[in-house]
């Protein structure tokens, strides 16, 4: 019964993201709001951690079986993707290494903050 109180908690964040997604009518992903609303809720403690802990590990450890279906329908594309091949590969390049200069900057300036807060 807890996990299904646990799913549903974030299932409605889920579809409060949907909903968002349809009224704001910005070129926002509706996962994006769905992520935004849960943070906001979990720092604002309306939602507590423990309400969706053990159903979002669960999420997390089984998401690699959730790419399969973008894999098999890349497959199936093959033969359209050939063509972009090497601009692709070069936006993945370029795109992964900004994400790790923006992640690292992150936490370093986090780590900055941290200290000078005491923590």
């Amino acid at each position: 019964m807890k996990y299904l109180f646990q799913a549903a908690v974030i299932m409605a964040v889920t579809l409060a993201g949907e909903l968002m997604h349809i009224i704001i009518p910005l070129p926002i992903p509706a996962g994006i709001y769905g992520l935004i609303i849960m943070l906001a809720c979990l720092k604002l403690r309306v939602i507590r951690l423990e309400h969706v802990e053990e159903t979002g590990a669960f999420l997390l450890e089984i998401m690699p079986v959730l790419f399969i279906p973008a894999a098999v329908g890349l497959i199936t594309a093959w033969g359209e993707l050939q063509a972009m091949l090497v601009p692709l590969v070069v936006i993945a390049v370029v795109t992964t290494y900004i994400v790790v200069a923006a992640t690292g900057w992150t936490a370093q300036l986090a780590m900055k903050k941290g200290k000078r807060d005491g923590k």
